[in-house]
């Protein structure tokens, strides 16, 4: 029995992007098409199938503890991104300067997909929604360069509208302009969350 199931939701690919140095600077390099590795992107700062582990699992892991790698991409959409572009009160916010690897149009709420939700290109080439990517103050350098008094807006402004992270199940060629389609997997929410997200708090 299938565990997953296609949805009617489809996404068009508008941007495709490359961090190549994080510790220089966050800002992506734009791309036409990639080759996707089950490695990420070659050339990709967030590339490899292991990574040190940051400020997101360190209530898992010391930070710099080698773990799977489930941050292969960042992931933004058109509409969220023009949502925070609204709040900072900013014309456009570029992809470039947040660092993203791709982003999307069409699909709703993209920030809080279900974990292990499936986006398929139309080679077969498949990314696997991790989590929802939380805002930090990285972009807000970038930002600052080409907007003066901006940057500092968008850790707020970003706040739930950060788009996902996600990894490489299928390898195959990502374009611009390719759809992508949404799969979601067959599970309820579990009947526990809210008591254990209330213990948290």
């Amino acid at each position: 029995m299938p565990a997953l199931f296609p949805t009617e939701y489809e996404a068009r690919l508008t941007w495709l992007g490359r961090v190549a140095q994080r510790d220089t600077t966050l800002e992506a390099e734009p791309l036409d098409a990639v080759d996707v590795t089950f490695a990420g992107i070659a050339g990709e700062d967030h590339a490899g199938l292991t990574r040190p582990s940051c400020s997101r699992v360190l209530s898992q892991h010391p930070r710099n503890t080698e773990i799977r790698n489930v941050r292969q991409f960042s992931v933004l959409s058109v509409e969220e991104l023009t949502a925070i572009a609204a709040t900072m009160g900013i014309a456009r916010l570029d992809p470039a300067w947040l660092g993203a690897s791709l982003v999307i149009e069409g699909i709703p709420d993209l920030s809080h997909l279900p974990p292990s939700s499936r986006l398929q290109g139309p080679d077969g080439v498949t990314l696997v929604v991790d989590m929802e990517n939380r805002p930090c103050q990285l972009p807000a350098k970038v930002i600052e360069g080409y907007a003066p008094g901006f940057g500092a807006r968008f850790k707020r402004a970003a706040s739930g509208r950060r788009g996902v992270t996600a990894w490489v199940e299928r390898e195959g060629r990502l374009s611009r302009g390719d759809t992508l389609r949404l799969h979601i997997p067959d599970q309820p929410i579990w009947s526990e969350l809210s008591r254990a997200r209330g213990s948290l708090l």
